[in-house]
């Protein structure tokens, strides 16, 4: 599972920090402090997406310890709680502070759970952004050259071809058919796990597209409040609910003339559908607080991983919007379907991990990809992504072995072996034939999870050193790239 976005509190008040803790817990990762010093000794340690601090604190108010981080934690998301309306210390923290949200005293477990999933997301969308920002600047000797030029090389670095993927692999097929969709104006659904590159896919027909050389915004619509995504994706005046201090533009807005990929589009309550259809329908939108409308040419690409048409049938989704959407509907298999294109996309990722974590490696033994070939990936491209960090994490030599996967990877290995009961139930041969063949792999997933320490192995199996060596004799058990450790 992916890990939760973490959430910093920072309240004086005992009961108000577990009264938010308790609120927030089932969907973050909370840690709390007293005041700003016990605060920044939080933001050593951990990765914190997000900031709720109380204004009135002792010491230091909110709104100035939030100006401090802003200048050394500039990603983390910032929200204020008092028990005032807009006074001018908040008021003016909103720009100096950069505070994303503040909340009134009593805050209603509802509207803070919306808020903080609102302000997650928001960080998500930053580093994106960043990451994007970085693949720019690295092309911008490209990109000054001209709008052509931009749109070449766009293409080339999104192309349907550079998604990693086996001649023989199901997304062959599916990459196929989008790249003869992609140049036509008509909407997309892809569906699909979560993490088995929806977002990619949704570029590279964008950049396959008429539009390429127009703006790609994305928007994820799953855990967020009707208003919060209408200000994301229509604007707002000035004015137009607590909080809107100036006008926004909207992605719709944002992205005239090019790509908008609206994520996790089956999250979306039926009123906004509602809204959504209109769009749709007209092409027109209306910020919020707004009596005017504005005319927006945008090319629509959705994606889920409900299935939408059992939606449909049970009212929780608007066929009339379905059908707005999946003019053509492309459907990306998980990666346990795709067990060709592992070691391709592990290797890819792999590269990228070496540079992000400015560490090197010659590439994996054959035990770690015959672990990621036994496991089933439910995080998919992502937690794929997250094993592969921690693996180059953990290397204390030239290959990366399986030792340093994540427990429930390596179990998958145990895993494999209650399937492999009913083979083994299948083979000709005596019982003590088939018990042997079984004893080799419980030994070799042993070997594997205790990084080939020998000692440490025979004494969870209950051997003696001398009784595991003779069975790694027997069954011709020997680790590939280093040597076994025997203490």
């Amino acid at each position: 599972m992916p890990s939760l976005p973490v959430v910093l509190v920072v309240d004086d008040e005992v009961r108000s920090q577990e009264a938010l803790r308790r609120t927030l817990d089932e969907e973050f990762e909370v840690f709390t402090a007293s005041g700003a010093e016990e605060a920044w000794g939080v933001l050593a340690r951990e990765w914190v997406q997000v900031i709720l601090c109380d204004q009135r604190m002792p010491g230091v108010s909110g709104v100035e310890f939030l100006k401090q981080v802003r200048a050394s934690h500039p990603d983390a998301v910032r929200i204020i709680i008092s028990g005032y309306t807009e006074t001018e210390d908040i008021i003016a923290g909103v720009n100096q502070a950069g505070i994303y949200q503040y909340l009134l005293k009593p805050w209603h477990p509802e509207a803070l759970m919306l808020t903080v999933r609102a302000a997650a997301q928001l960080h998500a969308l930053q580093r994106d952004n960043q990451r994007l920002a970085l693949e720019m600047r690295t092309a911008e000797p490209v990109l000054r050259q001209s709008v052509e030029a931009k749109r070449e090389f766009l293409r080339g670095h999104y192309d349907f071809k550079r998604l990693t993927k086996a001649p023989d692999s199901p997304l062959a097929a599916v990459c196929d058919t989008a790249s003869r969709v992609a140049p036509f104006d008509i909407s997309i659904l892809l569906t699909g796990e979560s993490g088995t590159g929806k977002e990619l896919l949704a570029r590279a027909i964008h950049y396959g597209s008429r539009r390429a050389d127009k703006s790609f915004v994305i928007e994820n619509c799953g855990a967020v409040s009707d208003q919060i995504l209408e200000s994301e994706l229509f604007g707002h005046k000035k004015g137009a609910f607590t909080g809107a201090f100036e006008d926004r533009v909207g992605l719709f807005e944002e992205a005239d003339g090019g790509t908008i990929f609206l994520d996790e589009i089956g999250e979306t309550s039926p009123a906004f559908q509602v809204k959504l259809l209109r769009v749709l329908q007209e092409g027109e939108i209306r910020p919020l607080g707004s009596s005017r409308s504005r005319r927006v040419d945008v090319r629509v690409i959705a994606a889920t991983n409900r299935d939408l048409e059992e939606d449909v049938r049970k009212g929780r989704f608007r066929q009339d919007l379905y059908y707005r959407l999946a003019t053509f509907t492309l459907n990306l298999p998980p990666l346990r379907e795709r067990p060709g294109d592992i070691p391709l996309i592990a290797a890819d990722l792999l590269e990228q991990a070496k540079k992000a974590l400015g560490k090197d490696c010659q590439g994996f033994t054959a035990e770690a990809l015959e672990a990621m070939a036994a496991y089933r990936w439910p995080g998919n491209v992502r937690e794929l992504n997250n094993e592969i960090h921690r693996l180059l994490a953990l290397a204390d030599g030239p290959l990366l072995g399986a030792e340093g996967f994540s427990p429930r990877v390596l179990q998958a290995a145990a895993e494999e072996l209650e399937a492999d009961l009913q083979v083994l139930w299948n083979l000709s041969g005596t019982l003590k034939e088939r018990l042997e063949q079984l004893e080799a792999r419980v030994v070799r997933e042993s070997l594997i999870r205790n990084r080939w320490n020998k000692s440490r192995a025979a004494d969870e199996l209950g051997l003696s050193r001398v009784g595991l060596r003779n069975k790694l004799q027997r069954y011709g058990l020997v680790k590939s790239g280093r040597d076994e450790t025997e203490h």
